[in-house]
């Protein structure tokens, strides 16, 4: 039994997603699902894009500040908690709209995520031998032979997401996109997908402004604040664009121009990824977006979509 609609907005970062939503908000009975896989982590703030604290007095948000950086949190754990949040949400009598562009997180809450064989740790072992031994360009290249669709959905500064796929791979002889569209769960909703899609040099126009911002805003110091604290780089959480370039720089490896280079490269061929994946699904509607367009309105075209799935 469908319980209610629930409104998945999706988009590249940089692409207004946040005051898109705050603009739905405003007029709609409604709670935000964040669906970032690193606004989840306390003390990282300026890094994420996280909604200001006048926008989280506002609605209530989920999912926002709730583990520290050193604390494990995965996809499969958030399409747990997250499917049971929308449970109470739509309970409220209330909108449940997900916001985000973790296309995994997304992925694991809507359609449900396979999560895998535990460990054997002489496989481990291995990946992790011929990772050193060989460098993370030959294990991404294994993985694009055996499971091409997990290959492209992954960056290559994330050894940890390659080596699991492989893990699976070999440890069960299927590669893990097989048991993900296998492992799909039943859900008590009916969800609605709506992207906001940008030109591409206005995207990386958007994208490079905001990075310009972070950094003004003292995305260093939020990163020297996080290494006090005892959380450093090798931390999976902080193994994330703009907090690695910053650690680089504070650890004297790069010049501060070399990280905000990089740090708006890394910041397009992110966004790029995110593209790829939610082009791969076709569930989505797009809203095509132009520099003149204010949240407000793009919020409307964005409810128009969902009212009118509604009534047709």
């Amino acid at each position: 039994m469908v319980k209610g609609r629930v409104l998945v907005l999706v988009g590249p970062t940089a692409s207004g997603k946040t005051e898109v939503a705050r603009a739905i908000a405003g007029h709609r009975d409604s709670e935000i699902v964040s669906a970032d896989s690193r606004q989840v982590y306390r003390f990282l703030t300026i890094g994420t894009a996280k909604p200001s604290p006048a926008d989280l007095s506002a609605v209530p948000y989920h999912f926002i500040d709730i583990v520290d950086p050193d604390v494990p949190y995965s996809a499969g754990e958030f399409g747990r908690a997250g499917r049971v949040v929308i449970d109470g949400i739509l309970s409220r009598g209330r909108l449940p709209l997900v916001v985000g562009g973790s296309g995994l997180y997304i992925r694991s809450l809507i359609d449900g995520l396979f999560e895998g064989p535990g460990a054997q740790p002489d496989v481990r072992g291995a990946l992790e031998r011929e990772l050193a031994e060989n460098g993370v360009g030959a294990l991404l290249e294994e993985l694009r032979r055996v499971d091409p669709d997990v290959a492209g959905r992954i960056s290559p500064t994330n050894p940890r997401r390659i080596i699991r796929a492989l893990e699976v791979y070999r440890q069960t002889g299927t590669p893990l996109s097989v048991h993900q569209r296998e492992g799909k769960v039943e859900t008590e909703f009916a969800p609605f997908f709506v992207g906001l899609r940008w030109e591409r040099e206005e995207l990386y126009r958007r994208i490079e402004r905001r990075c310009d911002a972070m950094l003004e805003r003292g995305l260093l110091e939020e990163a020297r604040s996080l290494g006090e604290r005892g959380y450093g780089p090798t931390l999976n959480a902080l193994q994330t664009v703009g907090y690695a370039e910053a650690f680089r720089h504070l650890a004297g490896e790069i010049a501060y121009d070399e990280m905000v280079r990089l740090f708006k490269q890394n910041s397009r061929r992110y966004a790029k990824r995110q593209m790829t994946w939610f082009n791969a699904d076709d569930r989505i509607r797009w809203v095509d977006c132009t520099p003149g367009d204010l949240p407000e309105a793009l919020g409307e075209r964005v409810m128009a979509l969902f009212d009118g799935e509604l009534g047709s």
